[in-house]
């Protein structure tokens, strides 16, 4: 189908956008775009991935409760899955594994985890952000019911803005050095602490047992987050400022064909990250984070495309196969390899998990 649309912000509106140029009155014939399902299909990964992470929270609570309870209340194995919760973790695993040669026993499954989301943001932008983290998930539901109950969301002003942005790479930068100044001994040290080794249950005890000053601070996020796009994402996330980072080696990129591009503005509007991506002839930027709701909207076949070089345009089928075999494979290879369940002791648990919030983090 042949369609016809006005040029939009790119073609050159009036200064104070009141009436378009003479550029913008020009007229371009298109190609227009079928249906596309892209926003389904990513939905479908963010909601099964919230449910994952639900039944392993259910699962990893009542495990802790029996510990609590003297044995009292019904036995569940602790689901590894919970260490997906525990970016640190996996961040001093991965360390000790590179410098020993071997993975250690406690809290393995964050090291792999972590690995596999570096990995897809590594294959396909930041996708871990927008298919599969629960918070970028909730953060994207709160942004979007507060355009639909207000009409529209804050933008902070750019001056305002790049400084914000800059606090997730400076929280990033305080635990990177942290764990780089580690040594192999002290690394050892802290992930077999008492703390290391209930450091799941002490982050599961901060929002059973949350006080003032984290409900308050928890409260003012989700609240703002109605009102900014991906306030928590956008701003404080260290886990996005790291995989942000290595999206920007990723061989896979968003790119606009401005011979085929009608001007109508409709990526950059629809962007989550507020990218100019109808002025960019490819995203480069840190921010992407994969969504492909930009080209799920752009109304001109061929316009815009998330692509390898100048290769064809990726499918949106193609990503959603890819991010769930990145993250299948290597969590099946811990599995297989016996590297996937933390080896402690059931005596340790029960001496451990009661006494868990009398453990102070080690010096």
């Amino acid at each position: 189908m042949t369609g016809v649309i006005p040029e939009g912000r790119r073609g050159g509106y009036a200064k104070g956008g009141l009436s378009p140029s003479p550029a913008a009155r020009a007229r371009k014939s298109f190609t227009r775009r079928g249906p596309d399902r892209t926003p389904f299909i990513r939905r479908t990964f963010q909601a099964a991935f919230i449910l994952l992470n639900l039944w392993i929270g259910a699962r990893f609570y009542f495990f802790v409760r029996h510990y609590e309870s003297g044995g009292q209340t019904v036995w569940v194995d602790r689901p590894p899955g919970v260490e997906g919760w525990l970016p640190i973790a996996g961040l001093m695993n991965l360390k000790y594994a590179l410098l020993t040669g071997s993975v250690p026993e406690i809290h393995p499954a964050a090291m792999f985890l972590l690995v596999a989301f570096v990995a897809i943001s590594f294959m396909l932008r930041k996708a871990f952000c927008s298919w599969l983290c629960p918070i970028g998930t909730l953060s994207e539901c709160l942004w979007e019911g507060g355009r639909e109950m207000f009409g529209r969301n804050v933008q902070a002003p750019r001056w305002l803005d790049i400084p914000l942005r800059s606090l997730k790479y400076l929280l990033l930068g305080f635990f990177g050095y942290a764990v780089a100044t580690m040594t192999v001994p002290d690394l050892h040290g802290f992930i077999t602490s008492p703390y290391g080794l209930v450091a799941d249950v002490k982050m599961l005890n901060f929002f059973r047992r949350i006080g003032t000053t984290g409900a308050v601070v928890i409260a003012v996020l989700l609240v703002g987050s109605v009102f900014v796009k991906n306030l928590w994402c956008r701003y404080l996330c260290p886990y996005g400022a790291l995989v942000g980072l290595v999206s920007l080696f990723s061989p896979a990129r968003i790119r606009r064909e401005a011979d085929l591009c009608i001007d109508c503005a409709q990526c950059a509007k629809a962007c989550p990250s507020l990218l100019p991506v109808d002025t960019l002839s490819t995203v480069k930027s840190a921010e992407c984070t994969g969504c492909l709701e930009c080209v799920a909207v752009c109304p001109a076949a061929g316009a815009l495309r998330l692509s390898v070089g100048r290769s064809r345009a990726i499918p949106t089928w193609a990503v959603a196969t890819a991010i769930a075999a990145i993250f299948l494979g290597i969590v099946g290879y811990a599995q297989v390899t016996g590297h996937w369940h933390s080896r402690v002791p059931d005596a340790v648990y029960r001496e451990l998990i009661p006494a868990a919030d009398s453990f102070a983090h080690p010096q």
